[in-house]
């Protein structure tokens, strides 16, 4: 009975770190701080109570990395859900990593501040772990162009870090040469640069530009065409290529898209509202794909986003 007791002790003890760890390695950025490297992304989710319980299930299977943006319209929502999360006792606040972003209406120096204020508000929030320009075009409420220099909105980003609402800071969408500009005029390196990238858009030379500049690459949209939000498709996902692959570690071709990038060293964020989808999503850490099959997929590339 003392052996059982103690197995069942020992169980607990390795469950509860488990939980507080989550399945996801983490990266280090430039900045010190550290990203899971898998994240749940939420862009399209508007079934109000599928949200709560995908941030649920998510947590629950062992995510700690949540995305989503004002643009979005869910922050609110996702708060509830991280909220619900916390107050159950399934991990704290702390060991979490929620990334939100600064739409294109707001990027005049002195909206920065009020706009994340404002994120924070809905998502019931002290702080988020990262936050990002969306993109370095500047608009009206109403989509018009303004003529605001990205430099000027990333000095509002400095700021909402010195004033400790945001861990780390970053864009979204942004060009080499963009992220040079900030460079060479700002006092602070982005730390993240999140882009469209999968098998069919993988877009080497910018991800290299980036790792060059110290800077980390979450690839959005991570299935691309294998499963396109458009339910369009110039890639079969059935092909043996793929699918060889798939079979040899037993897995699906989805998790070996996303081990795919994993193994660029980029952090995919799949996703999901689907329990089961959300779980196998995750379970992609015990296994690597050799150089051959990453060169294999690879080979699937079109330069072709499916935002076209």
């Amino acid at each position: 009975m003392k052996i059982l007791l103690a197995v069942v002790a020992i169980f607990v003890v390795f469950s509860t770190i488990s939980a507080l760890q989550g399945k996801a390695p983490t990266k280090q950025l430039n900045d010190g701080n550290h990203i899971p490297t898998l994240g749940l992304g939420t862009f399209g989710f508007q079934d109000i109570p599928k949200i709560r319980k995908a941030i649920w299930d998510a947590v629950e299977v062992g995510y700690r990395h949540i995305d989503t943006a004002a643009l979005y319209g869910n922050e609110e929502e996702i708060g509830k859900g991280i909220a619900d999360v916390i107050k159950q006792g399934l991990v704290k606040r702390e060991d979490l990593f929620i990334t939100t972003k600064l739409w294109n209406d707001k990027h005049a120096r002195n909206q920065v501040v009020p706009a994340l204020r404002e994120s924070l508000r809905k998502l019931g929030l002290e702080y988020v772990d990262l936050y990002l320009i969306h993109s370095p075009e500047a608009t009206d409420a109403q989509g018009n162009t303004l003529d605001i220099d990205f430099v000027e909105t990333w000095q509002g980003m400095e700021e909402v870090k010195t004033l400790g609402l945001t861990r780390s800071i970053g864009v979204s969408n942004f060009e080499t040469e963009q992220i040079d500009k900030i460079v060479k005029n700002s006092n602070i390196v982005p730390a993240v640069n999140q882009i469209e990238i999968h098998p069919s858009n993988t877009k080497e030379k910018q991800v290299a530009d980036c790792f060059e500049r110290g800077i980390v690459v979450v690839a959005y949209s991570p299935f691309g065409f294998f499963v396109s939000r458009n339910g369009g498709s110039i890639v079969n996902k059935n092909d043996p290529k793929i699918v060889n692959i798939a079979d040899k570690y037993r897995k699906s071709v989805n998790q070996v898209i996303l081990r795919y990038e994993l193994d660029r060293d980029l952090i995919p964020i799949p996703k999901s509202t689907n329990r089961q989808r959300i779980q196998e999503n995750i379970n992609v850490f015990d296994f690597q794909l050799t150089d051959d099959e990453i060169a294999t997929i690879g080979s699937f590339n079109q330069n072709k986003s499916i935002f076209d």
